[in-house]
């Protein structure tokens, strides 16, 4: 497929981009989206018997939106990290640009969807000064958004479950939330914005891909180039209208489900730069950090992934999410989000003096390069 590949000594050929640059890139998805209004929403539908899996409580014990305390010191966090080009780290948070409008979507009697950008969102959570820090952010390359989806969110298949008078669905929906653990026939969570229950669903999420792109490119003035389809699945059709609208660059997992819906998924290999039918290329994974979770040692895990992605001559392209950050609900979680993350980036050039620190969309374009 004109891919560049290296051969490594003992070693097969890895399929996909290669370079003996060391290049690092760090993704961090979800920044924009509601996920938790507050502590007290969270224990009311605890306490009214919403359930919620083993990872999702750390993400509501945690995760809400950005305020500008938490970007000063992320911010803070990256600029005390210079690469050997003298620039300081840099994040690619993967945006969520809308939230449903609880309220219209109440007053319709759940007949009709409606969403507001998130900036409207900031403004109702009291947080209005936030999003001049996504600017400033922007301005100094210090976190570069692209996008995620609209909403993190499976629109149609959330309204359907409104409609029939889910209880859980209706009490989270009156605290201000849909992150939980729902029930469907397909089990298509909430979350996954493009994850398919019914091939007839195609259209409401072809509208959320093409509106959602023109938001971004409205809130943030540029178009965004890379995504990121929330939770992963997605019918591989999409990537037509993500294409239209500016999309050259599409985080997938090496091995992809494709969301073919009522229950059915097809397979696909990827790997890294893999160009689609389109002329898009693909963007994998290979490092992740994530803090918030106490089950490892996060530095040390990712340095490992860092260490077989350098090599294997890959760059590294590390998997991170806005929770990890974020002290809106426990401001104790910022803090050891950031000292982990300084201890990573602080080790990171120590043992690689050479590494650049680099977008997904600046990997994106060395590799259409190449």
């Amino acid at each position: 497929m004109g891919l560049k590949t290296t051969l490594i000594k003992n070693a097969s050929n890895i399929p996909g981009w290669s370079t003996k640059r060391r290049i690092v890139v760090i993704e961090s998805d979800d920044w924009g989206s509601i996920r938790m209004p507050s502590m007290d929403a969270y224990r009311k539908l605890e306490s009214a018997g919403v359930p919620f899996t083993e990872d999702s409580r750390r993400y509501n014990h945690n995760d809400t939106l950005a305020t500008a305390e938490d970007f000063n010191v992320l911010f803070e966090t990256l600029q005390k990290h210079k690469d050997r080009t003298g620039r300081p780290a840099v994040f690619t948070p993967v945006a969520i640009v809308a939230n449903p409008d609880f309220d219209r979507i109440r007053k319709q009697g759940f007949e009709q969807y409606y969403y507001e950008p998130f900036t409207a969102t900031l403004e109702r959570y009291g947080q209005n000064d936030a999003f001049k820090l996504w600017k400033d952010g922007i301005s100094d390359r210090l976190f570069v958004p692209q996008f995620h989806a609209r909403e993190h969110l499976n629109i149609a298949v959330w309204m359907r479950a409104l409609q029939a008078g889910d209880e859980n669905t209706l009490n989270a929906f009156d605290a201000g939330i849909w992150a939980f653990k729902n029930v469907n026939k397909y089990n298509v969570g909430f979350q996954s914005a493009f994850d398919l229950e019914l091939q007839a669903d195609l259209p409401v999420q072809a509208d959320a891909i093409a509106t959602g792109l023109q938001l971004f490119e409205e809130l943030f003035g540029y178009q965004a180039t890379f995504f990121v389809p929330p939770n992963g699945p997605i019918n591989n059709s999409l990537e037509k209208t993500a294409y239209d609208h500016g999309i050259r660059y599409i985080s997938t997992s090496k091995i992809q489900a494709e969301a073919l819906g009522e229950g059915s998924v097809k397979k696909h290999f990827h790997y890294l730069g893999q160009k689609n039918t389109l002329g898009q290329r693909y963007i994998t994974r290979n490092c992740f950090f994530e803090p918030s979770d106490t089950t490892r040692d996060w530095v040390a895990s990712c340095l490992q992934d860092i260490n077989i992605a350098f090599r294997w001559n890959k760059p590294a392209v590390v998997s991170s999410h806005r929770v990890n950050f974020t002290g809106g609900l426990n401001p104790a979680n910022r803090q050891k989000g950031n000292e982990q993350l300084a201890a990573l980036l602080r080790e990171v050039l120590k043992r690689w003096p050479e590494t650049e620190f680099m977008t997904s969309a600046e990997l994106g374009d060395l590799i259409n390069g190449a």
